[in-house]
């Protein structure tokens, strides 16, 4: 019987010990364009016919895993800007050759911290108007932040 009692104990003790002492990540990456050298930021303006530089730095609390770019435009006045200054807005107008840009972005090696740097030329033909920059970021984990700018291509 003491045998049985020690199997018992011994059973207990290993089967409430978790042979993973990582904790879950639960937190959400962050977009930090309040840097000097992000860009575009709320309300910036871009030319056509010409190429910028899109500057963001990403954080997390373990490891970034991609960050994604989505430029389109906001002839109709719909909305999902996160940021709360109104740029003031041109009058609703139709598309006829709007400026779209979307790419996803591998971000190697997972850091914990990375500053994407991306040329985007814009082409001399696209209307001009509002536009909403959206960035997206997601750690390895799967957790995502979104950013979403209101911007002026002329």
């Amino acid at each position: 019987m003491k045998r049985i009692v020690n199997v018992f104990v011994l059973l207990s003790v290993l089967l409430s010990c978790s042979k993973d002492s990582e904790t879950t990540d639960t937190e959400y990456p962050e977009i930090d364009m309040a840097y000097a050298e992000a860009f575009p930021v709320q309300c910036s303006t871009i030319r056509r016919g010409e190429t910028f530089v899109f500057r963001a730095l990403f954080s997390d609390n373990v490891a970034l895993g991609s960050f994604s770019l989505d430029v389109h435009h906001n002839f109709d006045h719909h909305t999902h800007s996160t940021e709360v200054n109104d740029c003031g807005l041109d009058p609703v107008k139709t598309p006829e050759t709007p400026f779209v840009y979307i790419r996803s972005f591998d971000i190697p090696g997972g850091p914990q911290t990375y500053e994407a740097r991306m040329e985007i030329a814009v082409p001399a033909d696209v209307d001009p108007g509002d536009y909403h920059f959206m960035i997206r970021v997601t750690d390895r984990e799967g957790w995502q932040t979104m950013k979403g700018l209101s911007i002026k291509i002329q």
